[in-house]
């Protein structure tokens, strides 16, 4: 390891050591046997932090640990299925009380990754900062054309930092899972490794800038979304330039009322936005919560902040929306199978006591209007049963849950009264109806089709390998019975049946593939002066009837 990177280590170990003893998490250390390693570590118990709660203790150390341990909190916020409840509660209350840095250090960076002096760069730029985070800091400027801009920069030196930070953190998980048992069975390492990969990301602005373009392109057919536009000439990997946006938070109800802006018609355009998002395009705000959405004088809604962005693909949102539907059909065995489809279930859960928890789940949302159930108080139920039963629900779910929660609390704040289901019905049944489509139906068996073409090329080759493993002798199968003609021939009869179920399925899918081809032509295809149609069930006919002549010949049917 370089020695200079291992210096900052030893050097991080004995802050992190130091504030573990000063938040009352000392014994943490200790049991993961550091004591004896950090010689500058004294346990210092002291009363006023013992009656704090745990949950409390940590988001406190979080925040004075820094930058690195602080953003990865509000992360594993958004891991219910991981984290007790309690403290994720605490952990959502993280705040960034980080102090501006220096604007010489910003402005090395801005003309470093932007190849010019300051002036040359911008007509006017503000030294005071309109925000300052833990990773990066908010300015506002003036392009050379007056056009107005916000600029995000980030800090200096962070990345090293963030480095640092993980790398011990890596340690300390695998040492974690080797002395105590917990740690394993939540699998700890791959949770920091996990959290790791977000935060990295989180430290590339370019693919903010990427995610933000998307979100233009994608609030083109709304009306009442805006996304400020992004200026590449100015950003990298570290400067984020896009248009500046001057409008009202949505947690301000008072500045919204004064600017005779209608606080039901805002609740209703961000449920709809955001569900939009989630439902139909399958690309969503990670995190819309009221800083990152400002509403403008003409009504219209300007999304802020892309760096967390959640995707959703067909078959995620399938899962997602089987489990609603399931919960609201009181189908336990629907539930079931929806939770066994977005999780990993471990191999030594109690199924009997899951299946408990299932039914309980379902009793209470049994016969409870739409109106009166939260998206929200869904997710909350499907985290802690996953919490209990160490279900591991994909991130991608996680963050859509996070998203859901607050956006229904935004929802809720603005307007009381508003039933976010009354825009989620319709976008539901919307894609339910798009998934018994034919079209849609047909298009995902021409898709599979390339995959089934290889399996089957697959099969000579294995049974070649599978000859000369036995030509070898390696494979060896014996059976004593004194019915062993019986048994062949109960076993002959059983695959001649199987080839026949085969067969008819092969037929069937052959058949309606003719049929939905010729219904979305509208045309027929001739062979001959003959339908094609005609043929293929003429032909399968003739092969249907061979083979049960073959089997009735064999008497093995």
């Amino acid at each position: 390891m370089n020695p200079g990177k291992r210096l900052r280590q030893l050097q991080r170990y004995r802050t992190i050591a130091s504030a573990l003893a000063r938040n009352g998490l000392g014994y943490v250390s200790h049991e993961m046997g550091l004591t004896d390693k950090l010689f500058f570590f004294r346990s210092e118990a002291q009363k006023e932090l013992q009656a704090k709660s745990l949950g409390e203790r940590i988001r406190l150390l979080l925040e004075e640990l820094g930058p690195t341990f602080v953003k990865l909190g509000q992360i594993a916020s958004t891991r219910p299925d991981l984290i007790p409840a309690d403290i994720v509660t605490e952990l959502e209350r993280l705040q960034d009380h980080v102090p501006a840095s220096p604007f010489e250090d910003v402005a090395a960076i801005l003309e470093e990754d932007l190849g010019a002096p300051i002036d040359q760069l911008f007509r006017s730029f503000t030294a005071e900062p309109l925000a300052a985070a833990s990773i990066g800091q908010v300015y506002r400027a003036t392009l050379q054309d007056g056009t107005m801009v916000a600029i995000k920069v980030q800090r200096p030196a962070i990345g090293k930092l963030i480095e640092t930070d993980l790398d011990i953190l890596a340690d300390w998980a695998r040492l974690a899972e080797s002395t105590m048992e917990w740690a394993r069975i939540y699998r700890l390492r791959e949770i920091v490794d996990e959290l790791g990969h977000v935060l990295r990301r989180e430290l590339d602005y370019s693919l903010e800038a990427r995610n933000a373009e998307r979100f233009i392109a994608q609030s083109e057919s709304q009306e009442h979304v805006h996304v400020p536009e992004i200026f590449w000439d100015y950003c990298s990997k570290r400067v984020l330039t896009m248009a500046y946006v001057d409008g009202i938070k949505l947690s301000d109800r008072l500045q919204l009322e004064r600017a005779g802006l209608d606080t039901r018609e805002l609740a209703d355009r961000f449920a709809t936005t955001i569900l939009h998002q989630i439902l139909v395009a399958g690309l969503y705000h990670g995190d819309p919560h009221p800083g990152n959405v400002l509403a403008l004088s003409d009504g219209r809604l300007a999304l802020l902040d892309f760096g967390m962005v959640g995707r959703l693909n067909p078959s995620m949102k399938k899962q997602f929306v089987s489990f609603v539907i399931a919960l609201r059909n009181q189908s336990s065995k629907g539930v079931m199978r929806a939770i066994s489809s977005m999780g990993v279930i471990p191999e030594d859960a109690d199924m009997e006591a899951l299946g408990a928890d299932v039914d309980e789940m379902r009793e209470k949302y049994y016969k409870v209007p739409l109106e009166r159930i939260g998206f929200g108080e869904i997710v909350n139920d499907l985290f802690s049963l996953s919490f209990r039963h160490r279900i591991r629900i994909p991130s991608e779910l996680t963050l859509l849950g996070k998203a859901l929660l607050t956006m229904e609390g935004v929802v809720t704040a603005l307007d009381p009264n508003f039933s976010v289901f009354d825009v989620a019905e319709p976008l539901g049944r919307k894609l339910f109806l798009e998934r018994i489509d034919p079209r849609n139906i047909w298009r995902n068996w021409v898709e599979d089709v390339p995959e089934m073409i290889d399996l089957i090329s697959d099969v000579p080759l294995s049974l070649k390998q599978l000859s000369r493993i036995i030509r070898q002798g390696k494979l060896r199968v014996e059976v004593a019975s004194p019915q062993v003609d019986m048994l062949t021939k109960k076993m002959d009869r059983i695959s001649n049946r199987l080839s026949l179920s085969i067969v008819l399925l092969s037929l069937s899918i052959l058949m309606v593939g003719l049929i939905i081809g010729a219904a979305l032509s509208h045309t027929q295809t001739m062979i001959w002066h003959i339908p094609i149609i005609d043929i293929g069930f003429i032909v399968a006919l003739v092969m249907f009837l061979w083979l049960i002549a073959a089997m009735i010949r064999s008497g093995r049917i």
